[in-house]
């Protein structure tokens, strides 16, 4: 099937999902929301941890807040997390809930690393207590391993976040390592290239930032000097490739404890992905290069050879297929008067 084609979950995942109680934190996040939707597409029973009110998420805006339990908390309690895991009977538990933002993580380090790893060790605590929980996936990234000289990178390169957003996910993937290494927990580990697609309400993240000021007419805002390299994934390719383990986990007792990376294998520099959405809508808009950025990695991208030969995953989404899908997004949200 040619890649851009919608695959619904109901086709992809078969019988698997159905009437499964099926755990997302961090539901109201760009990647949260179009898991909940893959999710229930496929039948599973979906309950969300949500702790803050998010009207613009994919999660409200989708109407999917009717067709999942709804339990409000922070993935930082664990009374909380015990009671959610346990009351529901929770089988299988996606781990997304985390501080996202490398500038928040560079002005308020604490905040970051409380949600990002004391909330991953949390959960996988709550998971452990229970008797119920079969398949963990933990949402890593590929920050977690830091920055290195030989690309691109595979699942064999150490983990040596240095800033603290990246060592924030460096962390929490040791955690959750550590977690299947020691107590046999049926953890797998995604790392992912940078996530983007409708939904993502941080606007001073690169995609939405620039398609939100080509839609007011305004010239977009790239933060470095335009030349840091990226993977960029496209958000239901995500939702898609976090099933994938998940399923996998389910099949195959040996994978616990692994990482995938998920990619589509493309090296963009932002001033690329940036004049890439110019030309999709049809914009002479001159970039603004602030040349602004600091402790961040400069060049990155992935290799999902792994998760090819291992989980049978491919991308569904082709770039520019993923850019306009987020582009009609972004469009219909804005008309709105948001």
């Amino acid at each position: 099937m040619p890649k851009g084609d919608h695959v619904t979950a109901q086709a992809a995942g078969g019988a698997f999902w159905r009437d499964r109680p099926t755990l997302v934190t961090g539901a109201t996040g760009l990647l949260g929301g179009w898991l909940v939707a893959r999710l229930v597409d496929a039948g599973a029973d979906v309950v969300c941890l949500v702790r803050d009110w998010v009207p613009d998420s994919q999660l409200v805006r989708a109407g999917l807040l009717e067709r999942t339990k709804l339990v409000r908390g922070d993935v930082r309690d664990q009374a909380v997390l015990e009671r959610t895991v346990g009351e529901y009977e929770i089988d299988t538990v996606f781990h997304l809930a985390a501080q996202t933002i490398v500038g928040i993580a560079n002005r308020n380090p604490i905040s970051t690393f409380e949600t990002n790893i004391a909330g991953t060790w949390r959960l996988l605590e709550a998971a452990r207590r229970s008797p119920t929980v079969k398949q963990i996936v933990v949402a890593s990234s590929d920050k977690a391993y830091g920055s290195h000289d030989v690309l691109p990178y595979t699942e064999e390169a150490p983990l040596v976040g240095r800033h603290p957003y990246d060592v924030s996910k460096s962390a929490a993937d040791l955690v959750a390592q550590s977690y299947a290494a020691t107590y046999d927990l049926p953890v797998g580990i995604t790392r992912s290239g940078n996530l983007y697609g409708g939904g993502d309400l941080n606007w001073s993240q690169l995609i939405p930032g620039t398609i939100r000021s080509i839609l007011r007419g305004t010239r977009p805002v790239i933060r470095s000097d335009g030349t840091y390299v990226r993977d960029y994934f496209y958000v239901e390719d995500g939702a898609a490739a976090n099933m994938a383990l998940a399923e996998g986990l389910a099949r195959d007792f040996e994978l616990r404890g692994e990482a995938f990376n998920f990619s589509n294998e493309l090296q963009m520099t932002v001033l690329e992905v940036v004049e890439r959405i110019l030309g999709l809508m049809g914009s002479d808009l001159e970039p603004e290069i602030r040349n602004e950025a600091t402790h961040e990695i400069r060049h990155q991208y992935l290799s999902a050879e792994k998760a090819r030969r291992t989980l049978g995953w491919e991308p569904l989404f082709t770039l520019d297929a993923g850019l306009r899908r987020t582009i009609d997004w972004y469009a219909e949200l804005l008309a709105s008067g948001r």
